[in-house]
């Protein structure tokens, strides 16, 4: 495929100036093509804007394209820093970091059940996969499949360089499961719209968002904590990596707690991008209407039957 032969000649050029560049030029020059890119992909735009204006109501358009250019250099920085990370050593890329809430991580893992992670396309999400794998324990997260295989390769060396494990999104629920049932840990993504039978509805920015309910149903089945952790920049090319309290369970008489439990993950992650705005990724189309009832259904007992059946298969 055309557009794949010039992606691989694009991130293979990239690779090989950033490899030579000292790391705070090469940071510089992610936030330059980052602005290139926002000016050249006008489909993108568009959507993310609209997107923006969507959430934020009161900002003006061009409040929301301020935020949509400072996101896009984002980006561009992000990809320059993961192939630095592939250069760096363990202790290179832990001492770039500070972390709050090491303590919640640390209770999280005394308690025998495993711990799930779940962040969102916010920060710098790649960087923090890789500091816990470090600090802490190896992680199994869930990942799509690129769909340029060339890149995919490119981003699992780099992901398994500190150990962590990709499982697709096909079918991860078991591999998730087996995790936690052997005291590991995991992590997910919680803004990716979901079009099957095993998401469920929630709010996020007064928004229907159709959301996997993967966390909540393997949390309710294993009694694991649910920590939401978010990579935040700092100033002079540092970072710093927030677990925050873990999300409390639903009441035992809930009728839904899936659902519930979803919306209390959503609900946290709407915070910090509220917050930081200019740190998730608005170009995707995480709002989008189910094409039948049947597609979507909040609380469907899919998510449960999924880890039943999960469950089963797991020694």
């Amino acid at each position: 495929m055309l557009r794949h032969w010039f992606e691989n000649v694009a991130v293979k050029c990239l690779s090989a100036v950033v490899r030579v560049m000292p790391r705070q030029a090469g940071l510089a020059l992610g936030e330059v093509l980052g602005h290139l890119f926002y000016l050249l992909h006008g489909r993108r735009r568009q959507l993310a804007v609209e997107n923006l204006r969507a959430a934020f109501p009161s900002r003006t358009e061009d409040e929301c394209k301020a935020i949509l250019r400072t996101t896009f250099g984002h980006l561009g920085r992000q990809v320059v820093e993961l192939f630095n990370m592939e250069m760096m050593r363990g202790t290179e890329i832990m001492a770039l970091v500070e972390v709050e809430g090491e303590e919640r991580v640390e209770q999280a893992r005394v308690q025998g059940k495993g711990v799930m992670y779940y962040t969102g396309h916010f920060g710098y999400w790649e960087l923090l996969v890789m500091d816990h794998s470090l600090r802490f324990t190896p992680l199994v997260v869930v990942a799509r499949t690129l769909d340029n295989p060339t890149l995919d390769r490119i981003l699992e060396r780099i992901r398994s360089s500190v150990g962590t494990r990709v499982v697709p999104r096909q079918g991860a629920v078991r591999g998730l499961l087996r995790a936690l049932l052997d005291c590991g840990s995991v992590g997910v993504m919680i803004d990716q719209h979901i079009q099957d039978r095993s998401a469920v509805t929630v709010d996020f920015f007064s928004r229907p968002a159709a959301t996997t309910s993967a966390i909540a149903a393997l949390a309710l089945r294993t009694g694991a904590p649910v920590i939401p952790a978010f990579g935040l920049p700092l100033p002079g090319g540092r970072y710093r990596m927030v677990y925050e309290a873990p999300i409390e369970p639903p009441a035992d008489d809930d009728p839904d707690p899936v659902q519930t439990y979803t919306q209390r993950c959503t609900d946290v992650l709407e915070m910090y991008v509220r917050r930081y705005p200019e740190l998730w990724l608005w170009m995707h189309r995480r709002w989008r209407m189910p094409t039948s009832a049947a597609d979507v259904t909040p609380g469907t007992p899919a998510s449960e039957e999924g880890v039943s059946a999960a469950q089963e298969d797991v020694p």
